[in-house]
């Protein structure tokens, strides 16, 4: 079993800045790669920023030069800064973990999510 939590949403107003942070525990073996999805009401979930575990980073277009993720590989944790925040940036954040069990199996895992609300 592999455990995701996320933590560090939370209000702000527009221009702000809030940190979430995601830990991956369990029986994990290896992280090949961890990202930040979000999910705006009524709206499909998209991807926010990966990370791999060679730290090759990728974002989506509207977030770029404002979000930046990182990762913590000793502690299987992931990082989302986020900077310069928009209303448009409301939405519940996911984290999801992607790797191999101890087992040999390969797993991906998500969060229950945390709420980031920006207002105008």
């Amino acid at each position: 079993q592999v455990r995701v939590v996320e933590s560090g949403g939370g209000f702000v107003q527009a221009g702000g800045s809030l940190r979430l942070s995601c830990g991956a525990s369990g029986s994990i073996s290896s992280i090949s790669s961890m990202g930040w999805y979000r999910q705006a009401p009524g709206k499909e979930r998209d991807l926010v920023a990966t990370i791999t575990s060679s730290s090759s980073t990728d974002y989506r277009d509207s977030v770029k030069g404002r979000f930046t993720v990182s990762r913590d590989g000793a502690k299987s944790t992931v990082y989302l800064q986020m900077n310069s925040l928009k209303p448009e940036d409301t939405a519940v954040y996911y984290c999801s973990v992607n790797g191999t069990t101890h087992w040999g199996r390969w797993f991906n895992s998500w969060g229950q999510g945390t709420q980031v609300t920006v207002s105008s």
